[in-house]
C-alpha cells in the first residue's frame, strides 16, 4: 500500500512531527523551537526521526516513520538498506545535568543480541555562558577508581569537563563515559539504537547500570570537539564511519542545489525554507523538524523568501 503511494507521488521529501520524550532533566517551556509540546511535563528530548514521529506531508501523511520504512524500505533507505532508519536525529533540551552514562559499540551491542552500538554526536545551538560537557575520564582512572566514585558520590570529580559555545560540534565515540549540563540546546546525531549504560545520577531516583557500564566503557576514545570544514557551499561540521553532518545558510532570495549521498534527513534551524525534488511536490522545512529524504532523490533545490539555516544529516553509504 505504502509503496504504491509512493510510486504515484515520486520520492519526495517528507516532513515529520517531533516525538516528545519526557525526562527529569528536561524544560516544559521548550519556545522558540516549539511553541506547545501537548503535555504539562518535563520534555527532554524532541525526536526529530524517532520510529514514533508521524509524517506530516505527502501520501504517508499520518503514518509514523517506523511503520513507513517497514512497509517501503527499499523506497525510503535504498536496496540493502534494512529495515529501520538508520540515524536518529533529536534536539535535547536539559534544564538540569544529564546522568553520567556510556554506550557499547556494535560489536559489544551485537554480543547483547542487538543490532548496533550507540555512537553519536552534539552540535550546540544555544549554551549559557560557563556551560559544560563532560567527555571522557580524567588521567588515571581505572574501572576500580570509578566504581567507587560512583558508590562515594565522587564521580562528577573523575570526567573531563569541557566548556561549550554555540556552534561546537562535539563526537561521542561509543564507550565514552559522558554527560551534559544544564544551560545548553544540543542537535544529537546518532546510530539508531537506545542502549544506554546510566553510571551515575546525582542521587535521583532511577536505575542505574553500574556493572553494565564499567564493561563497556573505555578509558580512551576517539571523542572530542571536531573543527568545521568549509566546502562548496557549505559547512561540514563531522564527518564519521556512521554519520556526516553538514550546515548550509542560504541567504533571502537564494536557493541551495544539495546532493544526497546516502539516508538521511534535512533539520530546520533557523527560518523556514521550500525544499523541491525532481518529480515530487515540494514540501516546507521549518525550524526544529526533520525533512526525510528516500533513497534515489538525486538532487534537491531549498529556496528561502527570507532566508534559513539547517542541517543535512546522513548515513554515508557502505
Amino acid at each position: 500500500m505504502t509503496e504504491r503511494r509512493m510510486e504515484s507521488k515520486g520520492l519526495g521529501p517528507f516532513r515529520l512531527a517531533p516525538w516528545f520524550s519526557e525526562r527529569p532533566w528536561g524544560r516544559r517551556d521548550l519556545r522558540p523551537w516549539y511553541a506547545s509540546t501537548g503535555t504539562t511535563e518535563l520534555i527532554g528530548e524532541a525526536w526529530l526521526t524517532g520510529p514514533a514521529s508521524v509524517v506530516e506531508t505527502g501520501a504517508m501523511a499520518g503514518e509514523t516513520l517506523a511503520a513507513v520504512v517497514a512497509e517501503a524500505s527499499e523506497h525510503v533507505l535504498g536496496a540493502g538498506g534494512g529495515m529501520e532508519f538508520p540515524l536518529l536525529v533529536k534536539l535535547l533540551f536539559p534544564s538540569d545535568k544529564l546522568s553520567v552514562q556510556v554506550h557499547p559499540d556494535d560489536a559489544q551491542a551485537q554480543a547483547m543480541g542487538q543490532p548496533r552500538g550507540k555512537t553519536e554526536c552534539w552540535y550546540v545551538l544555544e549554551a549559557e555562558l560557563g556551560a559544560t560537557i563532560a567527555l571522557g575520564l580524567r588521567e588515571g582512572s581505572t574501572v576500580d577508581a570509578v566504581r567507587a566514585a560512583i558508590a562515594d558520590g565522587t564521580m562528577e570529580e573523575w570526567m573531563e569537563w569541557v566548556p561549550v559555545q554555540v556552534g561546537d560540534m562535539v563526537f561521542v565515540d561509543a564507550g565514552t563515559v559522558h554527560a551534559i549540563g544544564p544551560g545548553v540546546v544540543l542537535l544529537e546525531t546518532q546510530q539508531t539504537c537506545d542502549i544506554t549504560f546510566r553510571m551515575y545520577d546525582y542521587g535521583r531516583p532511577r536505575e542505574l547500570h553500574v556493572e553494565q557500564a564499567l564493561r563497556v566503557m573505555k578509558m580512551h576514545t576517539a571523542a572530542g570537539k571536531v573543527k568545521p570544514v568549509q566546502m562548496d557551499g557549505f559547512v561540514r561540521l563531522i564527518e564519521q564511519k556512521y554519520f556526516v553532518v553538514d550546515r548550509y545558510d542560504v541567504g533571502a532570495g537564494c536557493e541551495a542545489v544539495i546532493s544526497i549521498a546516502g539516508p538521511g534527513c534535512l533539520v530546520g534551524l533557523v527560518g523556514s525554507a521550500r525544499v523541491e525534488a525532481v518529480g515530487s511536490e515540494w514540501v516546507d522545512l521549518l525550524r526544529g523538524q526533520a525533512l526525510v529524504v528516500p533513497a534515489g532523490v538525486g538532487s534537491l533545490v531549498v529556496t528561502s523568501d527570507a532566508g534559513v539555516s539547517f542541517v543535512q544529516c546522513f548515513a554515508p553509504a557502505g
